[in-house]
Protein backbone atom coordinates (compact mmCIF):
# COMPACT_ATOMS: atom_id res chain seq x y z
CA UNK A 1 0.00 0.00 0.00
CA UNK A 2 1.27 3.50 -0.84
CA UNK A 3 1.87 5.87 2.03
CA UNK A 4 0.43 9.35 1.81
CA UNK A 5 3.03 11.93 0.78
CA UNK A 6 2.11 15.58 1.33
CA UNK A 7 1.97 17.75 -1.78
CA UNK A 8 4.81 20.01 -0.61
CA UNK A 9 7.13 16.98 -0.33
CA UNK A 10 6.14 15.74 -3.80
CA UNK A 11 6.73 19.21 -5.24
CA UNK A 12 10.09 19.42 -3.48
CA UNK A 13 11.11 16.08 -5.01
CA UNK A 14 9.97 17.22 -8.45
CA UNK A 15 12.03 20.42 -8.13
CA UNK A 16 15.08 18.36 -7.15
CA UNK A 17 14.64 16.16 -10.24
CA UNK A 18 14.27 19.25 -12.43
CA UNK A 19 17.41 20.81 -10.94
CA UNK A 20 19.35 17.58 -11.52
CA UNK A 21 18.24 17.42 -15.16
CA UNK A 22 19.28 21.03 -15.77
CA UNK A 23 22.64 20.37 -14.07
CA UNK A 24 23.25 17.41 -16.40
CA UNK A 25 22.43 19.56 -19.45
CA UNK A 26 24.92 22.22 -18.31
CA UNK A 27 27.58 19.56 -17.67
CA UNK A 28 27.12 18.13 -21.16
CA UNK A 29 27.65 21.57 -22.68
CA UNK A 30 30.74 22.12 -20.52
CA UNK A 31 32.32 18.77 -21.42
CA UNK A 32 31.29 17.95 -24.99
CA UNK A 33 32.64 19.70 -28.08
CA UNK A 34 29.52 19.66 -30.22
CA UNK A 35 26.44 18.70 -28.24
CA UNK A 36 23.08 18.46 -29.94
CA UNK A 37 19.56 17.84 -28.65
CA UNK A 38 17.46 15.36 -30.59
CA UNK A 39 13.87 16.59 -30.91
CA UNK A 40 11.27 14.04 -31.98
CA UNK A 41 8.26 16.35 -31.49
CA UNK A 42 7.05 13.93 -28.80
CA UNK A 43 6.13 14.73 -25.23
CA UNK A 44 9.44 13.53 -23.77
CA UNK A 45 11.65 15.58 -26.06
CA UNK A 46 9.34 18.59 -25.63
CA UNK A 47 9.86 18.40 -21.86
CA UNK A 48 13.62 18.06 -22.42
CA UNK A 49 13.57 21.12 -24.69
CA UNK A 50 11.73 23.07 -21.97
CA UNK A 51 14.32 21.99 -19.37
CA UNK A 52 17.18 22.97 -21.68
CA UNK A 53 15.69 26.41 -22.31
CA UNK A 54 15.20 26.85 -18.57
CA UNK A 55 18.76 25.67 -17.81
CA UNK A 56 20.34 28.27 -20.10
CA UNK A 57 17.86 31.13 -19.60
CA UNK A 58 18.13 34.04 -20.33
CA UNK A 59 20.60 33.12 -23.06
CA UNK A 60 19.96 31.06 -26.17
CA UNK A 61 20.46 27.31 -26.28
CA UNK A 62 24.18 26.63 -26.71
CA UNK A 63 23.51 23.70 -29.02
CA UNK A 64 21.33 22.98 -32.06
CA UNK A 65 18.22 20.84 -32.11
CA UNK A 66 18.12 17.90 -34.47
CA UNK A 67 14.90 16.51 -35.89
CA UNK A 68 14.99 13.58 -38.28
CA UNK A 69 12.00 13.66 -40.61
CA UNK A 70 11.35 10.01 -41.35
CA UNK A 71 8.27 10.73 -43.42
CA UNK A 72 6.12 8.73 -41.00
CA UNK A 73 4.90 11.72 -38.99
CA UNK A 74 1.65 13.51 -39.68
CA UNK A 75 2.05 16.73 -41.67
CA UNK A 76 0.72 18.63 -38.65
CA UNK A 77 3.70 17.47 -36.60
CA UNK A 78 6.12 19.08 -39.02
CA UNK A 79 4.02 22.24 -39.01
CA UNK A 80 4.09 22.25 -35.20
CA UNK A 81 7.89 21.82 -35.26
CA UNK A 82 8.29 24.72 -37.67
CA UNK A 83 5.98 27.01 -35.67
CA UNK A 84 7.75 26.11 -32.42
CA UNK A 85 11.18 26.74 -33.94
CA UNK A 86 10.06 30.13 -35.26
CA UNK A 87 8.42 31.11 -31.97
CA UNK A 88 11.49 30.12 -29.91
CA UNK A 89 14.01 31.47 -32.40
CA UNK A 90 15.60 28.06 -32.97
Amino acid sequence: MNAFVPANQRLSHLRALEAEAMHILREVVAVMRTPCLFYSIGKDSTVLLHLARKAFFPGPLPFPLLHVDTGWEFAEMGQFRDRLAARLGL
